[in-house]
């Protein structure tokens, strides 16, 4: 049974997520740290993990199987989950790929690089309504795949 796995700390989906769950019958798991306090329905799994960094990803790492899915934003949670055969969605709707994960992963770097040596780098873009409807699409194909239809 495929199961959605979320990054939810700071997922600005939550409520698209449950929605598409529940019409498609498949289970999902928040998982979020003490410093953050989210609220879902009965019908899903809410896990909370230490405030440690990396937390979340580790449960999220720990408990994903083949053909599940996960919605986060981190690049090196989703380089880590591709090779099992997890299926892994940001929440603006873009579908991570393993031919291209690397090419995240550098960029990601890249910044980091700058920032250390006192260097400026552009935040993200703000989160638009199009990236919404992007989300929604691509975890409604991503599960109608899953279960057949």
């Amino acid at each position: 049974m495929v199961r959605v796995f979320v990054d939810a700390d700071s997922c600005p989906v939550k409520s698209e997520i449950v929605s598409i769950c529940q019409e498609y019958e498949v289970g999902a798991v928040f998982v979020s740290s003490t410093a953050h306090h989210i609220t879902v329905p009965d019908m899903f799994l809410q896990v909370t993990v230490d405030s440690d960094k990396e937390a979340a990803d580790l449960y999220i790492l720990n408990h994903t199987k083949r053909g599940d899915c996960c919605v986060t934003q981190d690049h090196a949670l989703a380089s880590i989950l591709l090779p099992k055969g997890v299926s892994v969605l940001s929440p603006r709707g873009i579908v991570y790929r393993e031919e291209t994960i690397m090419q995240l992963l550098d960029a990601r770097y890249l910044s980091q690089k700058e920032r250390r040596k006192g260097g400026k780098t552009k935040g993200p873009k703000a989160f638009t309504e199009e990236d919404r409807m992007r989300f929604c699409h691509q975890l409604t194909r991503i599960l109608s795949k899953e279960e057949g239809i």
